[in-house]
């Protein structure tokens, strides 16, 4: 029988894999159109990151019981997702692509410069305290802050050109 904590893992599995689908869709799409990737090197460490905090929400939260609140909590951080995505339409990827092109301004990018950085700072530590994983959530915001820096750092770099 799938248990609430199941169903929610499921769901950002899910998601998460829905996402690197549309991510590489649109990688593919902007070098197609000339754009370049910056920074590859770092990728798989935040691949790795990432499927390992997943798979910690998975191996330790399956049996947990939910916290609506914390429930609450992620799905307002999904809306702000959506909003993200919405903004970036086909230029939202995973990766860092350079497109000789003007910066996305609208959506949430209006107001801070890396929304999407912010979210998934958010993400790592909500969705672990839907279950109860107060370790996960400190563990992986401290991993989660040594990529983000390498990340920006980066994507700064290769902005400014």
């Amino acid at each position: 029988m799938l248990t609430p904590a199941l169903w929610f893992i499921g769901f950002v599995a899910t998601q998460r894999l829905g996402e690197l689908v549309l991510a590489r869709r649109n990688t593919a799409r902007l070098l197609a159109r000339g754009a370049r990737e910056i920074g590859a090197g770092h990728y798989p460490a935040i691949v790795a990151m990432h499927a390992s905090w997943l798979l910690a929400i998975a191996v330790l939260g399956w049996n947990q019981p939910v916290s609506l609140p914390w429930l609450a909590a992620y799905a307002v951080l999904q809306g702000f997702r959506v909003w993200i995505l919405a903004s970036l339409g086909a230029r939202w990827t995973t990766r860092i692509i350079v497109l000789d092109e003007p910066l996305v301004v609208r959506g949430p990018y209006r107001f801070v410069p890396h929304p999407n950085y912010m979210l998934v700072v958010a993400e790592i530590i909500v969705t672990p305290m839907v279950l109860g994983l107060t370790w996960v959530a400190a563990v992986f915001t401290v991993l989660n802050a040594a990529v983000l820096y390498v990340r920006i750092s980066t994507e700064h770099k290769a902005l400014r050109g």
